[in-house]
Formats: structure tokens, C-alpha cells, sequence
């Protein structure tokens, strides 16, 4: 079986993602594209191979008899709209995040999933396909060092656009970190304070990096996230997860070590594609095999909601200076 995939969105992620649905993974068929630059989605129907339809719109991709299921890279204002008509269509849908960018967006689309009583819906946290994290998560769940007690990561970018904002180090940025701290210990995030270190002078005037995110879980685990976007060298990303009875971290670099001249060393990424390419190929292949066998997976619309909760609280702390909780909806049965 093979899924007609349609895809919303043709930019950096979107191109991305065409490029892995049709030529790395198996099951699945790019069967038609859209973007708000008709140009650009033209081109990659063209990269994709033969019968890839160009739509004018995102409503009229999600409404073609020939895309089975879609996926959602667009801009993130626009995703409340396309998800919304995926699940009213039926159709299972992947949304990149955020699921939507604000809490009302996100109630909007667990309303109407949970109205359909099954899951529609998959949201893009690509790091919980990770092996390194896969494999962190295994040791901290598995107990073998003892409960958790705290968690350090790092999300640091050598740069970042003109148009990034210090509220973007959170809502791009140290979501990840928050998605990855609900699944590592499976809680949510009761609180959060965010600090602000000594101003990098590669940051624009007015413009606060790095940030110190501290997520606080219901549980007690204390969660903090350093995340600084002009660190120049490298896409580093660290975690180390503190036990009771011994620690577990993401290794300091992939591949080989080299030792010569006195001196070893090894690469670091240069941007996320390089780091997470293999996370994104196993995300999607998750996903196709289980829209082949009927259902879906990966991360929630749940989950989408939850982190853009958690990150509007982080939002509120930034301006406040102060410990700003986090407050979610009750639970509805669908996600337990």
C-alpha cells in the first residue's frame, strides 16, 4: 500500500520533507504540494517526479480525492486552519510545530479531534526519534541508576535571522527542550522562570540572548535549558539527565573520534538538518507504517498543546521575572 501524501508548505522544511517522502522512505508518494509562493511549491513538484499536482490553496490540497493524508509545514499561524480542515476531511494529518501558536488554537483542534473519538493528528517533536534520546530515555525509565532528580540541556545556533525574536528563543527554539522533558519523564510542566544572563554582544540591541529556561515538573524534577542562538561555532545540542544513583547524557559528538598531534576532537553540527536527519527519517517512517496499518503515532495533538502552553507560560515569565505556573486543561480520555 502506498500513501498519497499532500503537502502544505514548500520552504526550508517543507522542501526538506518532499525530498524524504520520496526519495529516502518507503510506503508513501508525494501526490501533490501548495505554498503561498506558487513558483516555489511548482519547483517542487517538479523535484518530486511525475503527477505531483501544484493546488492554489491549502483547503483545496486537504479536499483532493487523491491525497490520503497531509502534512502540514507552513507558517505557523496558518496551522489551526489546515488542521482543523484535515481532521473535519478525515484525514490524518502531520503538523510540524507548533500544533497552533496560541492555547485557544490549540483547544480549538483537541475539541475537534477528541469530537471524532480517534487520533487524527501527529505533531513534528522529531527529537523523541532520536537514538541519542531514545536511548537516554530508556536508562532514566528503566530505573537503573535511580529516580530522576534533574535534567541540563542546551539548544545553542551559531545565528539566527534578522527577523528572530527573544520570544522566538522560546517558541522555536526551547520548545523542543519542553516536548522533551514531558516525554523523558511523562509529566507536564507545573512552573517555569526564565533568566537572562549577560547579553551576548553578537545579539541584536534589545534583544536578550542567551536565556536561562527553568522548567519545574510536577514531580519536582528540576528542568533547566540554556538556550542561546548566536553561539557562532556550532548547532550544539546537550542533555544530561541527574539521578539518584548515577547520571545519563547525550553523547558529546556523532561519529569518530580522531586523536593526532597531541590533541583529539570530532564534528559538531552545523544546523538541524545535520543533526536530527536521521530523527526526521525515522519520525516519518513511524508515521506512514501506521497510517498503512490503519492508525497513527508519534507525539499528540496533546502534546502540540501542551508545549504551546508551557511556552506562552515561559513567555509570561520572560516579561515578568518571575515564576509564572503553568496551567492546562483536564485531560481527555482520547490522549490518556
Amino acid at each position: 500500500m502506498t500513501i498519497e501524501v499532500g503537502v502544505i508548505g514548500t520552504g526550508m522544511i517543507g522542501q526538506d520533507h518532499v525530498r524524504r517522502l520520496t526519495h529516502v522512505l518507503s510506503g508513501v508518494r508525494v501526490a501533490a504540494v501548495t505554498d503561498v509562493d506558487l513558483d516555489r511549491a511548482r519547483s517542487v513538484a517538479d523535484s518530486a517526479g511525475d503527477g505531483v499536482a501544484v493546488h492554489e490553496t491549502g483547503a483545496a490540497l486537504i479536499a483532493d480525492p487523491a491525497v490520503d493524508a497531509v502534512v502540514v509545514t507552513s507558517w505557523g499561524p496558518t496551522h489551526e486552519e489546515y488542521v482543523l480542515a484535515a481532521i473535519a476531511a478525515g484525514k490524518q494529518v502531520f503538523c510540524e510545530k507548533p500544533l497552533a501558536t496560541t492555547r485557544e488554537a490549540c483547544d480549538r483542534i483537541v475539541d475537534a479531534e477528541v469530537a471524532t473519538g480517534r487520533r487524527l493528528v501527529s505533531v513534528g517533536f522529531m527529537r523523541r526519534y532520536d537514538a541519542q534520546y531514545r536511548a537516554m530515555k530508556a536508562v532514566v525509565t528503566g530505573g537503573e541508576i535511580g529516580a530522576p532528580l534533574l535534567m541540563h540541556a542546551a539548544h545553542r545556533n551559531p545565528s539566527v535571522p534578522d527577523h528572530y525574536t527573544s520570544d522566538m528563543i522560546i517558541n522555536d527554539s526551547t520548545v523542543h527542550d519542553i516536548d522533551v522533558a514531558r516525554w523523558m519523564f511523562d509529566e507536564e510542566v507545573a512552573g517555569v522562570t526564565v533568566l537572562k544572563p549577560r547579553r551576548s554582544s553578537k545579539a541584536r540591541e534589545g534583544f536578550d540572548d542567551p536565556l536561562l529556561v527553568l522548567l519545574e515538573m510536577t514531580s519536582g524534577v528540576l528542568v533547566d535549558v540554556e538556550a542561546s542562538v548566536n553561539a557562532g561555532y556550532a548547532y550544539d545540542i546537550r542533555g544530561e539527565v541527574v539521578c539518584e544513583d548515577g547520571t545519563v547524557a547525550l553523547s558529546e559528538a556523532a561519529g569518530a573520534i580522531v586523536k593526532r598531534s597531541g590533541g583529539f576532537g570530532g564534528r559538531v553540527p552545523q544546523d538541524w538538518r545535520e543533526r536530527f536527519v536521521r530523527a526526521f527519517d525515522t519520525e516519518f517512517q513511524a508515521w506512514i507504517d501506521a497510517l498503512a496499518a490503519g492508525g497513527t503515532t508519534g507525539p499528540s495533538a496533546w502534546d502540540g498543546y501542551a508545549a504551546t502552553v508551557t511556552c506562552e507560560t515561559g513567555l509570561a515569565a520572560l516579561r515578568s521575572g518571575a515564576r509564572e505556573p503553568v496551567v492546562l486543561r483536564e485531560k481527555p480520555d482520547l490522549y490518556k
